[in-house]
């Protein structure tokens, strides 16, 4: 099977999502472009800040569009084959995933830019709140888990094997050189921004193209940085902690703004190369609904769902779609192009992350990180543009790619993690911020610094499961929303009810086979951290259903009266 076609397919669904159905879900929402919108209420030049689509579009893209939708993809298909992947990303994204994203942007909107957490507070009541805030933390520790190991491991994939290089070149080693000197040219924007404010086409035009200098450099130095990986794990969240405490104009803003340039490229590689490479599909296509893991046995309900988490449906954009891009939403009706399609185009990205593993045989990528399949498979699409000679460039710039996508999730959720505790615990002093970050990144280190190697793979599930999760907690306060209003509310309850028959199978299970499995760290974590999520699920879930309940009885007698 041609690769063209099976990305081209998915792009057809994609789009005819966004047109009709995404089209639909608006029509629901009455946006209305009379009603004055937050950013315009209460326009400060700080949080509230008209913005028009188009660049909103770009930065709540990149804002959303991290590792997940690599990663998740790359490991399902490891395990499940290519077909149940698309099907899941193709479906779930149009009905589930991009419905969740739109209509948490659109519930803060009409609540005056406030996050999904207030939202349940608002809607549910205090109780919901603190156990929707109590979990989301939680969520957090293990995205910064997740994506710290993944990363760590890409960073010791060792020696190159890639058909073509006559050097000797360490593709784990150079992508740790290029990424450090990513972040190093970031802050020097942010300085270069902060006090001599040159115009942004010049800083583009200058620090753009040195990102790609970086990743040459990379190339040339890639035996500078060979640590091993629980090294790299104490260097990334020392970054994770100086980061979140930082002023965002010296390091996120900059950073976010350089890591556009770097997914866009990364995008149009991808698209290139499939467009131009006559590559073939060389996985299959489905290996069963029950696998053989690391751990044993996997079954593909519901274990390939909450594998591939963002890409199909992310409970961490609600976070953002409630958190920052609601505060700049100039007219309502940009929502659905900013909510709905930007998780379209995070799905294209999952698509696009799926087609570096299908270009390569199974035995070919046996026991390397997403990042390292992520990296040569786009590094193969880049060189169909740039040439052979230059495939050392390109993988490292495919794997940098990927490793600035998770510094971009790790910055942001440990910052988010922090505010979380200092409103719940810390308070808002300056000692308060370093113990709320200290708190958020000493559980991770904890977890990683006591497990054994390629630990994500062990992580990863509760993750995913966590994270979309969120979204089903996401979903039903935007319910009570709706049912509270009068308004039609099936189509984000349906959504929430599949996402919570996903999730909770997933993480019972897991909780089961934690406790049964030898005491090992990671079980352990996985144990009790699997245990408080679902008592604070379950919590907010019987909280919300009481309130539907309530609600529903009380228009019914209004109904009668």
């Amino acid at each position: 099977m041609s690769l063209l076609w099976f990305v081209v397919g998915a792009f057809v669904v994609l789009g005819a999502g966004y047109h009709f159905y995404g089209r639909w879900i608006a029509a629901r929402y009455a946006l209305d472009d009379e009603r004055v919108t937050p950013a315009a209420r209460f326009s400060d030049g700080v949080d509230f800040v008209p913005t028009r689509p188009f660049y909103l579009l770009g930065q709540h893209f990149s804002a959303i569009a991290a590792a997940g939708p690599i990663a998740g993809p790359i490991l399902a298909c490891q395990q499940f084959g290519w077909l149940p992947c698309v099907l899941w990303i193709g479906l779930g994204v149009v009905f589930i995933g991009a419905v969740h994203d739109f209509s948490t942007l659109v519930a803060s909107v009409r609540h005056d830019g406030r996050s999904i957490a207030e939202i349940v507070k608002q809607q549910i009541g205090p109780r919901a709140w603190l156990a929707m805030t109590a979990f989301i933390w939680l969520a957090l520790v293990y995205v910064i888990v997740a994506f710290t190991d993944i990363t760590a491991s890409t960073f010791v994939s060792g020696d190159a094997d890639l058909a073509g290089l006559e050097m000797q070149f360490n593709p784990g080693g150079a992508v740790a050189a290029a990424s450090t000197a990513y972040l190093g040219l970031a802050l020097a924007m942010g300085a270069v921004e902060k006090w001599l404010r040159p115009k942004l086409w010049i800083q583009t035009l200058i620090f753009v193209p040195a990102t790609l200098g970086a990743v040459w450099f990379g190339t040339q130095v890639s035996a500078w940085l060979l640590f091993d990986v629980k090294t790299w794990v104490v260097v990334i969240l020392l970054y994770c902690f100086a980061a979140s405490v930082m002023p965002v104009w010296s390091l996120l803003q900059p950073r976010g703004y350089l890591g556009g340039f770097v997914l866009y490229l990364a995008l149009a590689a991808g698209v290139a190369g499939v467009l131009l490479g006559g590559f073939e599909v060389q996985q299959p296509a489905f290996r069963g609904f029950v696998v053989e893991g690391k751990t044993g046995p996997v079954s593909l309900f519901p274990f390939l769902f909450v594998t591939i988490a963002c890409g199909a449906c992310s409970g961490f954009h609600g976070l953002v779609c409630s958190g920052t891009t609601s505060k700049q939403i100039a007219k309502e009706s940009h929502c659905r192009a900013v909510g709905y399609g930007a998780m379209l185009l995070e799905a294209f990205v999952a698509i696009l992350a799926l087609a570096t593993v299908l270009i390569v045989r199974p035995e070919a990528i046996a026991g390397k990180a997403p990042g390292a399949i992520y990296g040569e498979g786009l590094g193969r699409f880049l060189a169909v543009v740039l040439g052979q000679d230059l495939l050392a460039f390109s993988v490292t710039f495919g794997a940098m790619a990927f490793s600035t996508f998770v510094f971009d999730t790790l910055d942001v959720t440990t910052r988010l993690g922090r505010y979380l505790l200092q409103e719940l615990i810390f308070g808002s002093s300056r000692a308060g911020a370093l113990a709320a970050t200290a708190a958020t990144i000493g559980v991770p280190a904890l977890f990683l610094l006591n497990s054994g190697p390629m630990a994500y793979l062990k992580y990863w599930p509760l993750f995913g499961t966590s994270n979309q999760l969120l979204a089903a907690l996401s979903l039903l306060g935007v319910t009570v929303w709706l049912r509270r209003t009068g308004k039609p509310f099936w189509f984000t309850a349906l959504p929430a009810a599949a996402l919570f028959a996903i999730t909770l199978t997933a993480l019972i299970s897991q909780i089961g086979s934690s406790a049964s499995a030898p005491p090992a760290p990671e079980s352990i974590a996985n144990g009790v951290a699997g245990a408080l999520l679902l008592l604070l699920a379950l919590t907010m879930l019987v909280l919300g259903l009481r309130r539907l309940l309530t609600d529903s009885s009380q228009l019914a007698k209004r109904s009668h009266g």
